[in-house]
């Protein structure tokens, strides 16, 4: 196969992917072309970075868009008080002491 054969192949397998935008976060302005025989992009994407200091995650929602595209919303951090178990396992620690 040709050089000139294997470029053109490569050339059709990126337009029948998906482009996926990312917004926000670490990923802010990173475009994607997922191609399409890995399947449809999926629903909720999670970024780790390990680098120079405490690990950070940041997760990414898809907007489906019309034809072949997303967008990743970066996901507002989770809220940490009131509701979650470590803030009711506090409580009832404050209650039994009080």
């Amino acid at each position: 196969m040709s050089d000139a054969t294997r470029g053109s192949e490569l050339s059709e397998q990126e337009t029948d992917g998906t482009v996926l935008l990312f917004v926000g976060g670490p990923l802010d302005g990173r475009v994607e072309v997922r191609p399409a025989r890995h399947g449809d992009p999926l629903p909720t994407v999670t970024h780790v970075h390990l680098h120079d200091g405490p690990k950070v995650v940041s997760r990414y929602d898809l907007q489906e868009l019309p034809g072949q595209a997303g967008v990743y919303h970066l996901r507002p951090p989770a809220s940490r008080r009131g509701g979650d178990e470590t803030s009711a396992r506090s409580r009832g620690r404050e209650d039994s002491a009080g």
